[in-house]
């Protein structure tokens, strides 16, 4: 038996078979090649394995996302038959006397560039097809496979670190647990494992030999065994049973109210990153949606989600909620969500870059075009709109312009909305100095404490070194919460946190005394923090 030490993420007990999340490796190296017709030859037989691989990928998508999404990887599969192309990587090989890796990554780089410079729109956008199949081709060339997870059963995930964009490819549904070497507790991957409501841990330096063998992670002590002995597999089976039992009692608040022993009521919505984590807001009974993570239908597209795109997938996260609030955050990339097809410079100090509100602020069209599918959405449920990242109230008043912009328009199309509340995300101490006068000009706050506390704090949260100075109960943090409620009230908003720092039941009764009105978490905690609720007792 192995046993390894890392930081705890998220608590909780796994047991199932190892899977190492691998990283493409898409470095090209130039060979020559004394037989040009059997490279040639090889190039093809890749090719048509590419060709089965996206016809999987397309029935998987049809099933999931409809014919629209899917046709993506149809295209493609014709685009490996593109005559220009195949010519192109053949007449490489040939007159170079070159690898067939060489040749199709050359002629990939030169399409692109050619596609990336055309004035049509959607031509341009045909760039990231381009290197996306042929990254496929070299891949199956290079024997380097494509990145991920290769499981057929539940499995404990170990990797070097997770980006947002690799982790929305993941098939959930086989994810037992998270394991990286790197990375920090506030990451995306911490976060995702908390709405997963699986254990997690980071700074695990595991070994590379661990693949398919049966393990354990003790998510509340921070430990993973690798190969456990009888004695140590039988006591975890039995703890987790005792957790499961625990989940049991914890159903029976099912579809009770979040109101204190003395009679205070609070809102209790849910966290969540696209339509397919409706199901778990449904299942933990969660009262509506405090933030739906746009950026994650931007994170899983190889270009700019059309209008249509986005449409379909806010319709039908209202419609699943059935009249109850969603408030969708307008797209929040940058710093380390990271979109290929946005072509963000390179920043020294991307959490305090170009990113969020300020991309959508000077890339109108980007911007606009989400807003158009959002208030198409909203009449199909009760849909809000929350702006992230905001520092000032010209921000505020431009994202407002932008709105009644796109109202006008669909009334002149005859295209129906709904009455859409306007919010903003308070998560930065210039947004708490001033809240204020925002409260003015919004219908409600919601607090993303992860980045206010970072700001506050100057105290990069993705940085592992700086874990053990990241203090959300910070007393300058709690001291601002308080001044945000107080400042919304005063000026007619309502106010709610989303932010992780929601779901920390020790500080339940403490928001609740300060006046939070709601409170937004990982599905996974909903009933937790409810059960909180209801054993708070104000009147004392």
């Amino acid at each position: 038996m192995i046993t390894m030490e890392g930081k705890s993420v998220f608590s909780g007990v796994a047991i199932g078979p190892v899977a190492i999340f691998t990283k493409a490796d898409t470095q090209v190296r130039r060979e020559s090649i004394e037989d040009p017709e059997a490279e040639i030859a090889r190039y093809h037989q890749a090719t048509e394995e590419a060709k089965d691989q996206l016809q999987v990928l397309y029935d998987k998508a049809l099933k999931e996302v409809g014919e629209e999404s899917a046709f993506l990887f149809q295209s493609h599969q014709l685009m490996l038959d593109d005559l220009d192309y195949v010519e192109s990587v053949e007449n490489i090989i040939r007159t170079q006397k070159t690898n067939a890796e060489y040749a199709v990554a050359t002629t990939g780089d030169n399409m692109a560039e050619i596609f990336a410079m055309m004035d049509d729109a959607y031509m341009k956008e045909r760039a990231a097809d381009v290197k996306d199949v042929t990254n496929r081709v070299v891949g199956i060339l290079s024997g380097a496979g494509s990145a991920g997870m290769h499981a057929t059963e539940p499995s404990i995930l170990l990797a070097d670190d997770l980006a947002p964009s690799e982790t929305v490819q993941l098939d959930k549904s086989l994810v037992l647990s998270f394991v990286t070497r790197h990375g920090s507790t506030n990451s995306h991957t911490a976060i995702l494992a908390r709405t997963m409501n699986i254990p997690a841990l980071i700074g695990v330096d595991y070994p590379e030999d661990c693949e398919g063998k049966m393990a354990i992670v003790d998510g509340a002590i921070g430990k993973i065994f690798i190969e456990p002995d009888e004695q140590t597999l039988n006591e975890y089976k039995k703890k987790k049973a005792e957790e499961e039992e625990k989940a049991a009692l914890l159903e029976q608040l099912k579809g009770q109210e979040n109101i204190t022993k003395d009679g205070r009521k609070i809102n209790l919505y849910a966290n969540i990153g696209g339509v397919k984590d409706v199901a778990s807001v449904l299942e933990n009974d969660a009262g509506g949606i405090g933030l739906f993570r746009s950026e994650f239908l931007y994170l899983e597209s190889d270009t700019y989600p059309t209008e249509e795109e986005q449409f379909a997938a806010y319709r039908k996260v209202a419609e699943m909620m059935a009249g109850k609030k969603v408030i969708i955050r307008t797209l929040d990339i940058g710093a380390d969500k990271q979109v290929d097809y946005f072509e963000l410079d390179k920043e020294d100090n991307p959490a305090l870059g170009y990113r969020a509100i300020r991309i959508c602020l000077t890339r109108e069209e980007v911007f606009k075009t989400q807003l158009r599918a959002i208030y198409r959405a909203s009449h199909y449920g009760t849909v809000s709109i929350m702006f992230p990242m905001i520092i000032s109230l010209d921000e505020v008043k431009k994202c407002k312009d932008m709105a009644a912009l796109v109202q006008k328009e669909l009334d002149v199309e005859g295209i129906p909305y709904g009455d859409v509340e306007l919010g903003i995300m308070i998560e930065t101490p210039a947004a708490v100095m001033i809240s204020d006068e925002l409260a003015k000009e919004v219908d409600f706050f919601s607090v993303g404490t992860n980045d206010l506390t970072q700001y506050t704090l100057a105290i990069d949260r993705q940085n592992p070194k700086l874990d053990d100075f990241y203090d959300s109960h910070h007393p300058a943090i709690l001291r601002m919460l308080k001044m945000i409620v107080d400042n919304a009230h005063a000026g007619g908003a309502w106010a709610g946190i989303c932010g992780e720092l929601g779901a920390d039941t020790t500080l339940t009764e403490e928001f609740l005394r300060m006046g939070f009105d709601e409170l937004s978490v990982s599905p996974s905690m909903i009933l937790r923090v409810r059960e909180a609720v209801r054993n708070t007792d104000l009147s004392k």
